[in-house]
């Protein structure tokens, strides 16, 4: 192999519901690359878990309880009080 070869790379194509190489459709149809076709095959399911794990993180969570954001307005009184 030479030190210019390209490694291989896939993506999963949202128009043709399949797994592509490089030279398929443009990018804004597709997930990608990744390393192998399997790993592009289940790119719906590596969005999903993604999402699910950034829905769920404690430090990323927008909508956790008692989250009036109180702190980024620089008080703790709520948003009617005045000063």
């Amino acid at each position: 192999m030479g030190i210019f070869t390209r490694k291989q790379e896939f993506w999963w194509c949202f128009k043709h519901e399949a797994v592509e190489p490089r030279n398929g459709c443009k990018n804004a149809d597709r997930f990608g690359p990744y390393a192998s076709e399997a790993e592009a095959a289940r790119a719906l399911e590596i969005v999903a878990e993604r999402n699910d794990e950034w829905a769920n993180d404690p430090n990323w969570n927008d909508d956790a309880p008692g989250d009036d954001g109180a702190e980024q307005r620089g008080n703790d009184e709520g948003p009617d009080t005045a000063r």
